[in-house]
């Protein structure tokens, strides 16, 4: 009516979060598993894969085709290709595609981690006897440290953003926050799911920075020097 003033209703509702925070909680935590198991999974896998790439140049350019491959597919495709083997509204449905794609970043970075060893370091490790694997985890690894870990980083990011479409079959942490917030239109689910999200994939992308300063610590003594 004319002369009524319209309550206009507020971004975020304080009082629904307070109400739901123990499940918002448990959304969060099964985000985090979701994001982060398969980002690990895949660098265990990329690191012998890697390796090996790195050691047999013939080797690299076909399997770094293969998960360039599934890269490329959509991940709300994939969850729905997988829903018959796995099952709907399983973390298994999402983590398994969210593996597949942090090897497709995680491949490339161990390779090229490997690569960026100077050669007249190798030559002076041979040199003062090293054996291969010596070699291998007490010179080629700490230094190739920076580019794997920034390859980490992507892959652990990306992995947090994909989970949330995952909602759409079911299992998507807090994806299901936009989900529910969509269909009532009620937008404060909508905003704390993003928020939480970004609060997330910056704690881990944190996390890492600081691994990256504890494996190098020569890194820190140049700059410091």
């Amino acid at each position: 009516m004319p002369g009524v003033p319209v309550r206009e209703e507020p971004l975020v509702r304080w009082d629904w979060i307070g109400r739901n925070w123990p499940a918002i909680q448990a959304l969060l935590a099964d985000h985090a598993v979701m994001a982060l198991v398969p980002v690990a999974v895949g660098l265990l896998v990329a690191l012998p894969v890697g390796l090996a790439g790195a050691r047999w140049r013939g080797l690299y350019q076909p399997t770094v085709g293969v998960v360039n491959v599934v890269y490329s597919l959509p991940s709300l495709a994939v969850f729905i290709v997988l829903i018959p083997v796995t099952g709907l509204a399983t973390r298994m449905t999402v983590m398994v595609p969210l593996a597949f794609y942090a090897l497709a970043v995680l491949i490339p970075a161990v390779v090229d981690g490997l690569a960026s060893v100077p050669g007249h370091v190798r030559q002076s490790a041979v040199a003062m006897g090293f054996t291969p694997l010596r070699r291998l985890l007490r010179v080629e690894l700490p230094i190739a440290v920076p580019v794997v870990l920034a390859g980490l980083r992507v892959a652990t990011v990306s992995s947090v953003s994909l989970v949330s479409v995952g909602a759409l079959v079911g299992r998507g942490g807090l994806g299901y926050l936009f989900i529910d917030g969509w269909q009532r239109q009620f937008p404060t689910p909508i905003v704390v799911g993003i928020a939480l999200v970004v609060l997330l994939a910056a704690v881990a992308d944190t996390l890492l920075v600081l691994a990256q300063r504890l494996l190098t610590p020569w890194a820190r003594a140049r700059g410091t020097a």
